[in-house]
């Protein structure tokens, strides 16, 4: 029986020497790959108590819409600064190079609501801490974080510290 690992490309030295890029488009295009990635990740929100998915622009989207529809759960969209056309609150974080602003809108999250975060990567952490940040702001809680991958080697859990965090892949490295 075929594992994710099995549908993930590696690219070595991409985007730069000593770098082994792990392409995610592989697993998508492949349905049984994809088939096998949703599943994987709804088996590790098993006996988690939650109201809503909540994922990150763009990959997070991928991957948390089809659980969301999966276990009867709304999802909520975290978009790159100026994509929502309603009222919004945001949170900045830094990059490699510079940093970033995501948003949500006010009225994605109620005060109380459980919230389970979903994304393709956790890399440096950054983006999801953020997320964390703008749920909290809402009164929301986050009950769970799942990614399909995770680089061990670049210590984003670290940044995540206190929450329930899962992957259904580790690399060692970066």
């Amino acid at each position: 029986m075929k594992k994710v690992e099995d549908f993930v490309r590696t690219i070595p030295d991409f985007p730069e020497e000593g770098i082994m890029f792990r392409d995610v488009t592989t697993v998508l295009q492949d349905a049984e790959g994809l088939k096998l990635a949703i599943d994987s990740m709804i088996a590790l929100l098993d006996g988690v108590d939650f109201d809503v998915v909540v994922g990150t622009e763009s990959r997070g989207f991928i991957f948390g819409m089809p659980i969301a529809y999966a276990l009867g759960k709304p999802f909520v969209p975290v978009r790159k600064k100026g994509k929502l056309p309603c009222e919004t609150i945001s949170a900045k974080y830094d990059l490699e190079y510079g940093s970033a602003e995501i948003e949500m809108h006010k009225d994605s999250i109620l005060p109380g609501q459980k919230a389970i975060l979903v994304d393709d990567l956790i890399a440096t952490g950054g983006t999801i801490e953020a997320c964390i940040k703008l749920i909290e702001e809402l009164g929301g809680e986050v009950a769970k974080i799942v990614f399909l991958m995770e680089l061990a080697g670049l210590k984003g859990r670290e940044k995540l510290a206190g929450y329930d965090v899962a992957s259904v892949i580790t690399y060692d490295g970066k």
